[in-house]
């Protein structure tokens, strides 16, 4: 399917990146006006963007359907100060609740039944039953049209942190599993960084790997290896010695798969999988170039 954007409904082109760009950090704005009245409102237009300084970004969009702009954009305005709350597992519900089209001036603090908190530094207060808060002054916010479903870039620095001690390891160090992010998906679906949602992929190192592209041909057109099996196989740094290939096949456990093996290739590259899936990718890549 091949869409061009400016051929299609707003709603259409909302549900498509919706539900293809993700799963997207929430930023659960805390703002206030000119009169002192708070709003506090959720948005997965939003990631970080530099540590020096140290930049948020996040878009309260214009309104599809009549074009209108949020209370939270409007609260910019005014008083350029924001309180970017993360969002736990623990508290998506009453987030979502906050979300929901209330009339300006509507504490969405006493709507949700979360905690407001006096801030340090800026004017809005924070969440208290989020786990890790920013206080941030706002740099520039960027609109970039005046056309129904516009961005509205807001561009934060920070300036003050608030981390939850209880999301610490011993370590002192956030702990993926205990602040048990949520993220936005399409539609009503949210993710959950927690359990088996959360993997290990390690980083290249200095010494850059050897590349999908070095790996055999029989390898890379292995019909039991998946993309991410070749992915590991090329990180690794470099090809097994011909002395390593031979000590690998004369190895009791490889001759007990030759022997067995209806298929001695596929049987190899099952075994192979097998290696990769416990983490020992460099034995992996001796027992295929065995074959």
């Amino acid at each position: 399917m091949i869409i061009d954007p400016k051929n299609i409904s707003l709603p259409e082109l909302h549900r498509i990146i919706l539900s293809s760009v993700a799963p997207r950090p929430i930023a659960f704005a805390s703002t206030v006006d000119k009169d002192g009245n708070h709003n506090l409102s959720p948005f997965s237009f939003f990631n970080a963007f530099g540590i020096n300084p140290p930049t948020l970004v996040f878009s309260p969009s214009r309104r599809g359907r009549d074009n209108t702009t949020k209370h939270t954009y409007e609260n910019l305005k005014e008083v350029p100060e924001v309180v970017i709350n993360t969002v736990n597992f623990d508290m998506v519900e009453q987030m979502s609740l906050s979300s929901g089209e209330y009339d300006k001036g509507v504490d969405e603090y006493i709507k949700s039944g979360l905690t407001p908190v006096d801030s340090e530094l800026v004017k809005p207060k924070r969440v208290l039953e989020s786990p890790v808060s920013y206080e941030c002054k706002v740099k520039e916010i960027i609109e970039l049209s005046q056309e129904p479903g516009a961005g509205n870039l807001v561009i934060c620095e920070i300036i003050r942190i608030h981390v939850k001690d209880d999301i610490l390891d011993r370590d002192g160090e956030i702990d993926q599993e205990k602040i048990d992010l949520v993220g936005r998906l399409g539609g009503d679906l949210y993710s959950r960084t927690n359990g088996e949602s959360i993997f290990k992929v390690t980083k290249p190192g200095a010494i850059p790997g050897i590349g999908y592209d070095a790996l055999p041909d029989y390898v890379k057109n292995s019909h039991i290896l998946s993309g991410n099996d070749l992915g590991k196989l090329g990180s690794l740094t470099q090809l097994p010695s011909p002395e390593e290939i031979l000590t690998t096949k004369e190895a009791v456990e490889v001759q007990a798969v030759i022997k067995n093996a209806v298929n001695v290739s596929n049987e190899l590259q099952y075994y192979v999988k097998r290696l990769i899936r416990i983490g020992d990718v460099e034995k992996a890549l001796k027992v295929l170039m065995c074959i």
